[in-house]
């Protein structure tokens, strides 16, 4: 099952499919479509959205299919349903490039409006798009302070702050049945979370990555993989190299 089938589908027990985790003494849930919800403040975190890449790469003269920013909004909109957070933080490079969020079409915008209607948003602006957004509701922020967390784009090292970013959309491989098995996952050592690219046509970096080096204390590193059916849990010593 994929995540819009997923987001389709009458699930009794979400709670199931998910799984927790806790970042500088924060409870979070990693939910299967790829957003984290802290229940504590009702805040929900998504990331990577890098909505109308496919108009940004026709932009270029490179065609792709068009469908992009319609399935993408399809899952945000199963999420917010689904948890009815008080807040959204986006954690930039919610549109794929600077102008996408003023070409977006009527029917997206009315799509993110009603979603925003009643709930404090934030986008948080990334390296694709580090102007903001443009007549969408809600407020644009470098990064956000809140909760004991710091909620940014890009991981820092700098500061030595708890934080939840995005940006280096991890991935992580199993074995299953006699296979590798390489999913989108949120990781995480306690300390620091790195969000999956929410976005259906972004792809992954592995947490073995040299742009990963120095971010996580491995001995305590979990990757929370998005299964096709639910959240997978593995240390970061059972993964395969």
């Amino acid at each position: 099952m994929n995540r819009l089938a997923l987001a389709a589908a009458d699930v009794q027990d979400f709670g199931a499919l998910t799984a927790r985790t806790v970042v500088a003494g924060v409870e979070a849930v990693c939910d299967p479509f790829g957003a984290l919800y802290l229940p504590a403040t009702r805040l929900l975190v998504i990331s990577d959205l890098h909505l109308e890449k496919g108009a940004a790469f026709a932009r270029r003269g490179m065609l792709l299919p068009p469908y992009d920013t319609l399935a993408t909004l399809r899952i945000l909109e199963a999420v917010v349903t689904r948890h009815n957070p008080a807040i959204v933080v986006s954690l930039g490079d919610n549109f794929h490039d600077r102008v996408g969020s003023a070409h977006l079409p009527e029917m997206f915008r009315q799509k993110i409006e009603a979603m925003a209607r009643g709930r404090d948003w934030i986008w948080i602006n990334g390296n694709h798009d580090p102007d903001g957004t443009t007549g969408l509701p809600g407020q644009s922020a470098d990064e956000l302070h809140y909760a004991g967390l710091v909620f940014r784009h890009e991981p820092s090292l700098a500061d030595g702050t708890a934080e939840i970013a995005g940006h280096l959309h991890p991935s992580a491989t199993v074995r299953r049945r006699d296979k590798s098995v390489r999913r989108p996952c949120f990781a995480t050592d306690g300390r620091r979370l790195l969000m999956p690219a929410f976005g259906v046509t972004t792809g992954g970096l592995d947490l073995r990555h040299r742009a990963m080096a120095g971010l996580f204390e491995r001995e305590t590193l979990v990757a929370h993989l998005l299964g096709r059916d639910r959240v997978y849990s593995v240390r970061f010593a059972n993964l395969l190299a």
